[in-house]
């Protein structure tokens, strides 16, 4: 991911950054210190203003936030992210992985988010169940796991990992990055992002175990 260095916002405590996406346009994240859910937004080529994505809060996120963060980037050169130096950590606490810390903000994510956003704006979670379950119909691999007798946790992350992957065009996408992005949009959810899917998953399973 190409991006400039992290700026300091004042409309809300954060930090914000551009991104250059593959599609050639110009994007604006926005991580807030209390908040793992970024603000993400693309730059309009015609007026020059952030475009809150259609799943991003305006409660948390607001316009002038995005409107400080344009403002504040708007000089700094497009280079290569580079990776941080490890912090200094107490014995035993593994440091932070800078590339987990940027996941909240990347295009991969942000192409997993907009692919189910439904026609309200809102990030549908019926739509990931139902999107995931069809694979899960559909996949030959997913049907061996089962009749092996794999764990419920084990072929739901063979499944986030090749659908994400997919949906981000992203092949290098690693295991602790998909990951990751369960990890935010279960915070978003109150019942967890797959629900319907484990449920699934595990009467599949019990069903192969009585056989």
């Amino acid at each position: 991911m190409i991006r400039t260095d992290k700026v300091d916002l004042s409309v809300i405590k954060g930090k914000a950054y551009r991104q250059k996406l593959t599609s050639g346009d110009a994007g604006i994240v926005i991580i807030r210190a209390d908040s793992d859910q970024p603000g993400l937004a693309t730059i309009s080529k015609s007026t020059g203003k952030a475009v809150p994505s259609a799943n991003t809060s305006l409660k948390l996120f607001p316009q002038e936030t995005f409107d400080e963060a344009v403002l504040l980037t708007a000089r700094m050169p497009f280079r290569k992210a580079k990776q941080a130096p490890a912090r200094k950590t107490v014995p035993e606490e593994a440091a932070p992985d800078p590339k987990l810390e940027e996941t909240a903000g990347s295009e991969a994510y942000l192409k997993i988010v907009t692919k189910y956003t439904d026609k309200t704006g809102k990030l549908s979670y019926d739509l990931i169940n139902k999107d995931f379950i069809k694979f899960v119909h559909s996949s030959s691999k997913v049907r061996e796991m089962i009749a092996d007798g794999a764990s419920a946790a084990a072929v739901r992350k063979y499944i986030t990992g090749v659908k994400f992957r997919d949906i981000a065009d992203d092949h290098d996408l690693s295991d602790a990055e998909v990951q990751r992005i369960v990890e935010l949009l279960d915070e978003a959810s109150p019942k967890g992002v797959f629900k319907e899917l484990n449920d699934m998953l595990r009467k599949q399973l019990s069903a192969q175990k009585k056989k």
